[in-house]
C-alpha cells in the first residue's frame, strides 16, 4: 500500500521557492522598464520545463561559483510569478487576475514547454471566456497560431470563422491570416460562405502576399500566374469548384483559368456545357450551409436533397448529372403537414391533413434502407377516387440519403399522374399507396414502373414504409 502526501510536498516546495538561501539561478524576466529578477533551482526547473532545461544545459554554475543566470524578455514579471507557483508547489492560481493576464499566462506556459497547464488554460477558455475569446479575436487568433501546442484554441478560432465568418472578417484582416489558418478554414464542409465568396477571398488573400500583382488577372504574365499557382497551391484543390453557377465560373474562374490544373479546368468547362456529361469522381459536395426554417423532417437530413427536387419544381435541373454538386439551391419552405409517425398510417388522416393543399411533396422512407422515394403534386390532394390528369408531376428516388444518385422522373402517361383515392394516401401513379379502409392503416404500398418515364425503383412490387412525411412548399 502506499499513500502520497502531495499537499505537504507541495507546501515545503513552495518554502523553497521564497527562501533566498540555497538558490542557485537568478532569472531576469520582463523588459525595461518592467524587470524582476527571479531566483530559483536549476535541477526543479530543469525537470519541469523541457524549454528550460535546453535553455540552461550551457548556463549551469562554472568553476569559479559565478551564478548561472537566464534572460526571459517575453514573459512579463507578474505572469513568471503565476508560472513559478505552478513550476514548484504544482498550484495554478488564477483568482486575483483578470482574462487578458490569465491568457498571457497560457502563451507563456506554451512558450516554456508546460503542456499540463497548456491543456488546462485552453479547456479553461474555451469553456468559460469564449465571449471574451471573440471580442478579442485578433489577439487570440494571431497568437495561437504562432504556436504548435495550442491546438484546441486553433479550433476554436476556425470554428468562430466558419460559422460566422462575415462577422470575423469585418474585425480581421482577412489576408493577414496564416497559410496554416486558411487552409484549416476552407477545407472545412460546415465553412457558411458561398463558394464563389470562398473563391474570392483566396484571390484576395494571394494577391495580398504578392503585393507586386496587379488585381486584374487579364493584366498577368505567364510568370505571373506562376507565382500566384505557388503560392495559393494548398488552397486551389480545396475550393469547390464544381459548386459554383455557370456565371460565376464565367466571370470568376475562367480568367483565372491558368491557375486550374488543365484537365481540371475542361471537367469544369464540360459540366457546363454538357449537362449529360459523366461528373469525375471524388468531388467534394457542396459545403453545408446552414439554413433555419427550411424542413423539420425525421426523414431527410440532407439539405442537398432538398436542393435537388427545389430546382426539379422551378424546372432548373432537367437532367443535369451535376445537379447535386452544385450550390444549394433553396427558395422554398417546407411546411409539414403530415407524419406518419406522428399522425398515424391511415387514408382517414392523410385526407383530413392534406386535401385542398396545393403544392406538395412526399417522402417515403423504405424500411430496412437507406432510400427514400417520393413525388410531387402542384395540385390540391382530394377524396374523388379518380386518376388525376397532369403533366408537371414527377416522382424521385434517393439512396443513403444523399443526392448523388438522385432518379427524378417526369409523368409520360398524363392521364395517370395521380390517384385521389378514398382509400389511398399520396398516390402518384407508380407509387401506391392504399388501405382497405379509409381508418385502416395502409396495407398496400408497392412501386411498379408504368406512367412515368423513368425507373426509380431497382424493382417492382410491394415494399415497407417506415415512416412518410408531406410538405407544403412555400416560396
Amino acid at each position: 500500500m502506499s499513500t502520497q502526501f502531495l499537499s505537504k510536498l507541495s507546501q515545503n516546495y513552495i518554502e523553497l521557492l521564497e527562501d533566498n538561501e540555497y538558490y542557485d539561478i537568478t532569472i531576469e524576466v520582463g523588459e525595461d522598464p518592467d524587470v524582476k529578477i527571479f531566483r530559483a533551482h536549476i535541477n526543479i526547473l530543469c525537470y519541469r520545463s523541457p524549454y528550460l532545461r535546453r535553455t540552461l544545459t550551457s548556463s549551469k554554475k562554472n568553476k569559479d561559483n559565478v551564478l548561472a543566470h537566464i534572460k526571459l524578455p517575453n514573459i512579463s514579471p507578474e505572469v513568471f510569478q503565476i508560472i513559478l507557483k505552478y513550476i514548484y508547489g504544482g498550484i495554478l492560481s488564477l483568482n486575483d487576475h483578470d482574462t487578458t493576464e490569465i491568457f498571457k499566462v497560457l502563451l507563456a506556459v506554451d512558450e516554456l514547454l508546460l503542456q499540463e497547464p497548456v491543456d488546462y488554460l485552453q479547456k479553461y477558455f474555451i469553456e468559460n471566456k469564449s465571449e471574451w475569446m471573440e471580442q478579442h479575436f485578433e489577439l487570440i487568433h494571431r497568437t495561437s497560431f504562432q504556436s504548435n501546442s495550442l491546438l484546441e484554441v486553433q479550433q476554436f478560432c476556425t470554428n468562430l470563422m466558419a460559422n460566422s465568418p462575415e462577422k470575423i472578417f469585418k474585425s480581421l484582416d482577412f489576408t493577414s491570416l496564416p497559410e496554416k489558418s486558411l487552409v484549416q478554414l476552407i477545407k472545412r464542409d460546415d465553412l457558411q460562405m458561398k463558394e464563389v465568396e470562398v473563391w474570392e477571398h483566396v484571390l484576395k488573400w494571394g494577391l495580398a502576399q504578392n503585393p507586386t500583382l496587379l488585381p486584374d488577372p487579364s493584366t498577368w504574365s505567364d510568370e505571373d500566374f506562376k507565382t500566384m499557382e505557388n503560392t495559393l497551391k494548398h488552397c486551389i484543390p480545396l475550393i469547390r469548384f464544381f459548386s459554383l453557377s455557370s456565371k460565376d465560373f464565367l466571370q470568376k474562374v475562367r480568367p483565372c483559368k491558368n491557375l486550374l490544373e488543365r484537365q481540371i479546368y475542361e471537367n469544369l468547362l464540360n459540366s457546363h456545357l454538357d449537362p449529360d456529361s459523366e461528373p469525375i469522381d471524388n468531388i467534394s459536395l457542396p459545403r453545408n450551409i446552414k439554413i433555419d426554417g427550411i424542413i423539420d423532417s425525421k426523414i431527410i437530413n440532407n439539405l442537398n436533397i432538398i436542393s435537388v427536387v427545389s430546382r426539379w419544381i422551378d424546372k432548373m435541373g432537367i437532367n443535369n448529372k451535376f445537379d447535386y454538386l452544385r450550390e444549394l439551391y433553396l427558395p422554398y419552405e417546407f411546411q409539414l403537414l403530415l407524419r406518419g409517425s406522428r399522425d398515424g398510417f391511415t387514408p382517414k388522416k392523410f385526407h383530413e391533413l392534406c386535401n385542398n393543399k396545393p403544392y406538395t411533396v412526399t417522402f417515403i422512407k423504405v424500411k430496412g434502407t437507406e432510400e427514400i422515394l417520393g413525388g410531387y403534386n402542384l395540385l390540391k390532394w382530394e377524396s374523388s377516387g379518380s386518376w388525376i390528369k397532369n403533366r408537371d408531376c414527377f416522382i424521385f428516388s434517393f439512396k443513403n440519403n444523399n443526392a448523388k444518385n438522385a432518379i427524378i422522373s417526369n409523368i409520360k402517361h398524363t392521364d395517370y399522374a395521380l390517384l385521389y383515392g378514398i382509400v389511398g394516401g399520396p398516390y402518384f401513379g407508380d407509387i401506391a399507396i392504399s388501405s382497405s379502409y379509409d381508418d385502416m392503416n395502409y396495407n398496400f404500398i408497392s412501386y411498379g414502373k408504368n406512367y412515368y418515364e423513368k425507373r426509380i425503383k431497382d424493382s417492382d412490387g410491394t415494399f415497407a414504409m417506415e415512416d412518410y412525411e408531406v410538405f407544403q412548399i412555400i416560396r
